[in-house]
């Protein structure tokens, strides 16, 4: 399947990035490789991952080296998500991944050191193609922390659709290493 044009929607492009990241090896191992280096070379100790979707780059051998920390989606009053130990995600979200349940009780942005963000895809801006719902765009918005966008490397790319609300990220991690975005 041939890469959508500029001019195309971003439901087109998450159609061709899923598309790809069907066919592609998993590099979770090589990837998590680099990002321990990475984070220990910043001092992160307590790290907001999150919990893979199939396809997804598997962070979850972080856990051995970092505090880390788990996602919940909330959809009322306002989409947005809240922060909770990593071992509390036992509960299957609409998405698929796994939660920590309705009433864990939430950690506070403070304590985190870094972010790090799956994607369907990236480009080297830092820009996200995530799955459409903005919660991690709402949850960085005001938030001034080490953020990580974490792909395989065949999904990265020179650029992607662009609107006013996508937060780029300052790093790019993948199996190859991490360096910064060209827009940190």
């Amino acid at each position: 399947m041939n890469r959508p044009p500029m001019t195309a929607s971003k439901a087109e492009w998450r159609t061709w990035a899923r598309a790809q990241r069907a066919e592609l090896p998993d590099v979770s191992a090589q990837l998590c490789a680099q990002l321990q280096t990475f984070l220990q070379a910043r001092g992160a100790a307590v790290v907001l991952a999150y919990r893979a979707l199939p396809g997804e780059v598997d962070v979850s051998a972080l856990s051995a080296d970092f505090t880390l920390l788990a996602p919940r989606a909330h959809f009322r009053p306002t989409p947005r998500l809240t922060l909770h130990a990593w071992e509390s995600a036992t509960e299957l979200s609409r998405f698929g991944a796994l939660e920590p349940p309705l009433g864990t009780p939430e950690v506070g942005r403070e304590a985190v050191d870094a972010v790090l963000l799956p994607g369907l895809a990236f480009d080297t801006a830092g820009v996200r193609l995530g799955y459409g719902g903005g919660f991690y765009d709402r949850l960085l918005a005001d938030w001034l922390v080490c953020t990580v966008g974490v792909v395989a490397n065949a999904l990265l790319m020179p650029a992607l659709p662009r609107e006013a609300h996508d937060l780029p990220v300052q790093w790019l991690a993948s199996e190859t290493g991490v360096r910064r975005s060209q827009q940190a």
